[in-house]
């Protein structure tokens, strides 16, 4: 079964996430299309970057490195799509500005103690990010009155799928599979939390 296949089938049993998407996100979104497009650019932005520091942290470890080497290039490819989205609108990328979401995931990563438990954290944070990230685009990709802009939504979340269950084999290859089940729980129940509080906002990806 292939992930367009998959995200068929019920977004929260594929994703595990516990707290859907308020509905009335796309509506928002679509009014502030700019905004979301600008913000997603610098989502796919980050995620180059977030990949390129576990490689450079991690270099000793082969399937890490050759896993998300190509990972790298198909996100920085994604962030000149949505560049290229956003000049062909006549709108100019603008600023990048402060990610709540993700900021408030990372203030649940273990920050001292063993390197192996520092590392599954940051693959749990790129899981996730890479699993809402992949919810929102099936939003879009069934709500947005825009058909092109339905498709190219479409596009990206079958990719984030793919790049979702990455960051857990990863985590999986280097620790105690039981050890990372329990800490995805825990991951998951924090998330849920942080949508629980976070504003609903249509000028955010997330």
């Amino acid at each position: 079964m292939n992930h367009a296949e998959e995200l068929s089938q019920d977004t929260r049993a594929i994703l595990g996430l516990q707290l859907p998407t308020d509905p009335r996100w796309v509506n928002l979104a679509e009014i502030s299309l700019g905004e979301i497009l600008t913000d997603h650019a610098y989502c796919e932005q980050k995620a180059a970057v977030s990949c390129i520091s576990l490689i450079q942290l991690n270099s000793e470890k082969e399937k890490l490195v050759a896993e998300l080497a190509p990972v790298v290039t198909e996100e920085w490819g994604h962030f000149r799509l949505v560049l290229a989205e956003l000049k062909k609108r006549g709108l100019p990328l603008g600023r990048q500005r402060k990610d709540q979401y993700v900021n408030s995931l990372l203030q649940f990563q273990q920050k001292g103690g063993a390197a192996d438990g520092r590392l599954l954290d940051q693959l749990l944070t790129m899981a996730l990010i890479e699993a809402r990230s992949c919810e929102r685009f099936k939003r879009l990709s069934e709500g947005l009155n825009d058909d092109y802009l339905r498709q190219f939504y479409r596009r990206f979340m079958e990719s984030e799928a793919g790049h979702y269950t990455l960051f857990i084999e990863l985590a999986e290859t280097y620790l105690d599979k039981e050890k990372v089940r329990r800490r995805w729980k825990e991951w998951l129940a924090f998330e849920a939390d942080v949508m629980q509080r976070l504003e609903l906002r249509g000028d955010r990806m997330h």
